[in-house]
């Protein structure tokens, strides 16, 4: 795994040895040229961040901030190993995504909003993206988007006050970019 383009690309990233499912480059790569020049500037939020992958490349690319909220405290580690190796400067913060949703993260505070949190692999798994959709309202500019990540064909919840924009799936791996339902990209 490694910083696909901009000041830092090629830089490879620290994986720890944990469960994590960092975002596979080629699904990176993919998830960049559609954001496309509304990375520049942008002020990025990784949530279920891992190794900082998503982040990171939005910041190599131009990104005014990102932060990185993280509950695993190896994954933290190896955010901040991957922000000094790649000289790239960001907020990390070891909480629970929720929590910092509800108390940390400031209204409209973010343009970009990524997240890949665990998948759903069995009956009764706790759904976080559904979960995640009705939190981020708040913290997501009007014009923002979200980026999804999460399993192909997993069901979006009936109702949902988002527009899918684009769903693209890579192998095991499905990308959602939603944006507030009034917003077009």
């Amino acid at each position: 795994m490694r910083v696909i383009a901009g000041s830092a690309g090629g830089v490879p990233l620290h994986t720890p040895r944990t469960d994590l499912r960092p975002t596979m480059d080629r699904v990176k790569a993919a998830i960049f040229s559609s954001l496309g020049e509304r990375v520049i500037g942008a002020r990025v939020l990784d949530l279920f961040a891992g190794t900082g992958g998503l982040g990171i490349e939005a910041l190599s690319r131009g990104s005014a901030s990102a932060a990185f909220v993280e509950k695993n405290a190896q994954a933290v580690e190896a955010i901040k190993r991957n922000l000094a190796k790649t000289g790239l400067q960001g907020t990390v913060q070891q909480a629970d995504v929720f929590s910092f949703l509800d108390r940390l993260a400031a209204p409209a505070a973010y343009d970009i909003i990524f997240a890949d949190p665990p998948y759903v692999k069995a009956d009764g798994d706790r759904d976080f993206g559904t979960e995640l959709l009705p939190s981020l309202q708040r913290a997501l500019a009007p014009d923002g988007i979200f980026v999804l990540e999460k399993m192909p064909r997993a069901p979006f919840p009936k109702n949902m006050a988002w527009e899918c924009m684009r769903l693209k799936k890579y192998g095991a791996t499905e990308v959602a970019f939603l944006c507030a339902p009034a917003v077009n990209p």
